[in-house]
C-alpha cells in the first residue's frame, strides 16, 4: 500500500519555514530518511512550488490559467510517498518523523496506481 504523507498547515512564509535546519536536526532527519530507504519504504519524497498552471478542457476548449492555487500551499514545504504494508504502518512512520520535526500535523492518504485499479 502506498500512502502520501504532508503537513497540511505548512506556511512558507512563517518564522520557522525561514529559519534553516539545525546541524542537529539535519543529522536527525538523514538518519530516519536513510533508515527509511533501507527499509524500503520511501518510494519518493518531494516538494512543490507555490504556483502552478490549471488546465481545463470544457465543451472542446482548452483554458490555461497561471496560478498561485491555494491547495498548493500545503505542499510546498514537501512530501512523501511511502509503501508499508498498512495504515498502521503508515501512522507509525509518520509519528517518527513527526517526532524529529516537532509539533504540527501529518496527513496521510492512500495513493492508488495502475496495479490498484478500483481502490479500497
Amino acid at each position: 500500500m502506498q500512502f502520501l504523507v504532508y503537513d497540511p498547515n505548512y506556511d512558507p512564509n512563517s518564522p520557522e519555514a525561514a529559519a534553516p535546519p539545525s546541524p542537529e536536526l539535519m543529522e536527525e532527519m538523514g538518519k530516519f530518511i536513510g533508515e527509511a530507504i533501507q527499509a524500503g519504504v520511501v518510494v519518493t519524497t518531494g516538494a512543490v512550488q507555490s504556483h502552478g498552471t490549471r488546465l481545463r478542457l470544457a465543451d472542446g476548449e482548452f483554458t490555461v490559467t497561471d496560478g498561485p492555487f491555494i491547495e498548493l500551499k500545503e505542499l510546498t514545504g514537501g512530501w512523501a510517498v511511502i509503501e508499508v504494508a498498512s495504515l498502521d504502518e503508515a501512522i507509525e512512520w509518520s509519528k517518527r518523523f513527526r517526532e524529529i520535526v516537532g509539533d504540527g500535523e501529518t496527513e496521510i492518504v492512500q495513493v492508488f496506481g495502475p496495479d490498484e485499479a478500483g481502490g479500497q
